[in-house]
């Protein structure tokens, strides 16, 4: 299952609230699962970097000092003809069986019908392929948990 949530208003540099312009998708993958994917897909890949459409997901993944959150340098590809977007990916617990995956973009952005759609495009794909490698096992155990609303237990 994969929950998207949007917010108004000014973000702190940790990512924890969203601002304009900002993505997140809630994913039933634990966070331990989705950073030990992330960090595998990237050292298989020449030069780092991990490529989702013409988007990039840029080594190395950062620790955010004093929190869980990880946080990964994106070059959000918008079309052809425009240079790509840079942008952070904070990979954050949202709970014991869910991670939080937040596309923040780095300065202004100007929001128009493509950048949408390649922030939207970019996190369906991530999700897409990390509910692919979920084990069957953590599949049986979460389909059992109660869901939680959306935005329960969250500022």
């Amino acid at each position: 299952m994969v929950a998207y949530l949007s917010r108004q208003g000014p973000h702190p540099p940790t990512g924890s609230a969203l601002g304009p312009g900002s993505f997140r998708r809630i994913v039933d993958v634990p966070f331990e699962t989705c950073v030990a994917a992330l960090e595998g897909w990237q050292q298989r890949e020449e030069g780092g970097e991990l490529r989702f459409g013409e988007s990039l997901l840029r080594r190395p993944i950062d620790h955010v000092p004093g929190s869980a959150t990880r946080r990964i340098q994106v070059g959000l590809a918008r079309g052809p003809l425009r240079p790509r977007l840079r942008m952070s990916l904070d990979v954050d617990r949202w709970s014991a069986s869910s991670t939080a995956l937040e596309l923040i973009p780095c300065g202004r952005v100007r929001p128009t019908a493509a950048y949408f759609r390649a922030g939207h495009l970019l996190l369906d794909s991530l999700t897409r392929d990390l509910l692919q490698r979920v084990p069957a096992a953590h599949a049986r155990d979460t389909a059992s948990q109660p869901r939680v609303p959306i935005g329960a237990g969250r500022s």
